[in-house]
């Protein structure tokens, strides 16, 4: 009965184990075959056409790392650095195989490189070293990435320093024509004010100098008298003639003899 139940039951998963594993072969087959027409396109530099057959690749298997590595590098041969980078990553994530890390993490590190991302490209360089320390290559790639961080981290403190004294120079210029504005305005007012005191003097003066001329009597000019005062001017050099007049009729009264008349 246990040998029935092993031909009934064990031998037909068996055989489809064994068909399936035939099936995932074949997949493979077909994948390098489409890797190996990529690679050597590659080698002709024909990166573009060469980018088109690892895509193939992928399609039909999404898992395939070496045909995300090499599509990484094609792209990468053609500047489209951000694009190549996912594909770096994810077979640093995935594989098992310590040379192929190694490698993917140097690759990251070029590709960061190139797309000024220093402080990752150290680390990529370090994670790529961990694996081959002998890697004189990465070595100095490493040694670069970090001098380029390093001026970069310098060049940022140097900007944010210049935008901050320019803010400052900003705030100090604002601050100096809102004090001269203010200072500006002061003086105009002053000046109003020191106009309108003058004017106010001169008013003041000329109201008193009209009041005392108003006070004082005004002096007849000698060819304007007034008609009164021309006929009063006229009586009294009439009356002062009068009076000579009768001084010189007594003078001659007092000369004649008197006629004296006799009583007898």
């Amino acid at each position: 009965m246990k040998h029935l139940f092993y031909i009934i039951f064990i031998l037909p998963m068996l055989l489809f184990s064994q068909k399936k594993t035939e099936e995932e072969v074949k997949v493979k087959l077909e994948d390098k075959q489409i890797l190996r027409k990529g690679n050597d396109l590659f080698k002709e530099h024909k990166y573009v056409d060469a980018e088109v057959k690892y895509k193939k690749a992928l399609k039909q298997n999404p898992n395939y790392e070496k045909a995300a590595y090499n599509l990484g590098n094609s792209v990468y041969e053609q500047n489209r650095f951000k694009e190549a980078l996912p594909h770096y990553e994810f077979v640093s994530k995935s594989t098992k195989d310590k040379k192929t890390k190694l490698e993917t993490f140097h690759n990251i590190g070029n590709t960061t490189m190139k797309l000024k991302q220093y402080d990752k490209a150290v680390a990529a360089y370090k994670n790529s070293l961990r694996l081959n320390p002998k890697d004189d290559e990465t070595r100095y790639n490493l040694a670069l990435a970090q001098k380029l961080l390093k001026d970069q981290q310098q060049n940022s403190e140097n900007k944010d320093k210049e935008n901050k004294d320019q803010d400052q120079n900003k705030d100090k210029d604002k601050d100096k024509k809102d004090q001269d504005k203010d200072q500006g305005d002061d003086k105009e007012k002053d000046k109003d004010q020191d106009k309108g005191d003058d004017d106010k003097d001169k008013k003041d003066q000329d109201k008193g100098n009209n009041e005392q001329k108003d006070k004082q009597p005004q002096k007849p000019k000698p060819d304007q008298l007034s008609q009164q005062q021309m006929q009063q001017l006229l009586e009294a050099m009439n009356n002062e003639e009068k009076k000579t007049q009768k001084k010189v009729n007594a003078q001659k009264a007092r000369g004649k003899k008197t006629k004296n008349e006799k009583d007898w």
